[in-house]
């Protein structure tokens, strides 16, 4: 059973793949002071609850949060007896080629996108990730990563403007019946919604201006659902995108 693990900056999946399929993902907030034993009682209570019981014998993680993946080394250790598979690090091998400035870090996230994305899709791909940040990977022709865009994250905006405005209250994103709002939530709506569409619209027409070959834009990211309803630009959704990504890249290192 492999144990995977994508840490983001606000909340963290773990996910159970038989060897087949997944069979079962739970989400946490991301604390970077949670120990490897509250990880463990968390997870072997949920893995009872859903009658699991075969072994964890490999795990992979993804973390865009530095300081929490020493937790998990000591949860893999502790508690499954293996060395966990960390993306980002020099022994861990993506199958595909990173080309971007010499000594910059990508993030874990993003790569493992790319390894998903790839495998599913092909290359020339505008990967487009709704996370605590709005990020847009550009995947080439042969699967390699070739950099991208980083944007302030949807929820984020929202936060900046309750707390930065003294008027504005905080408010869910929806996609409001008008542009033009009668109303405080309903300007707001607006302007996030409209204003994100407008972003993803915006950078993928600049994106594919400068690539010389016809690209697919593939969503994922718990709002992908959302925002595609406003825009025709967005190929595909893949709501499990990184965790597949994950699976591919342990495969990779098995092999």
């Amino acid at each position: 059973m492999l144990l995977a693990i994508d840490v983001g900056n606000t909340n963290t999946v773990f996910a159970l793949h038989d060897g087949i399929k997944f069979i079962a993902h739970w989400r946490c907030e991301t604390l970077a002071g949670r120990t490897a034993d509250e990880y463990f009682v968390w997870l072997n209570q949920l893995m009872e609850l859903n009658k699991i019981k075969a072994k964890i014998k490999r795990v992979v993680v993804s973390s865009t949060v530095p300081r929490v993946v020493f937790n998990l080394r000591v949860l893999s250790d502790r508690y499954f007896n293996c060395r966990p598979l960390v993306v980002g690090k020099p022994e861990c091998n993506l199958g595909v080629s990173i080309r971007v400035d010499a000594g910059v870090t990508v993030g874990p996230d993003r790569l493992v996108n790319t390894v998903g994305a790839y495998s599913q899709f092909g290359g020339d791909l505008i990967v487009v990730d709704f996370g605590t940040a709005t990020t847009f990977d550009v995947v080439d022709q042969d699967g390699a990563y070739i950099g991208g865009v980083i944007a302030p994250g949807v929820n984020l905006s929202l936060l900046a403007l309750h707390e930065r405005a003294a008027a504005l209250p905080h408010i869910d994103i929806a996609q409001p019946n008008q542009v033009i709002g009668t109303n405080t939530v309903a300007c707001m709506q607006s302007g996030i919604f409209w204003g994100y569409v407008g972003l993803v619209e915006g950078i993928c027409e600049k994106i594919k201006a400068e690539h010389p070959r016809d690209m697919k834009i593939i969503s994922t990211g718990g709002l992908s659902t959302l925002f595609e309803r406003g825009t025709n630009v967005i190929d595909h959704i893949d709501l499990d995108l990184t965790l597949h990504g994950l699976y591919l890249v342990d495969q990779t290192n098995r092999k």
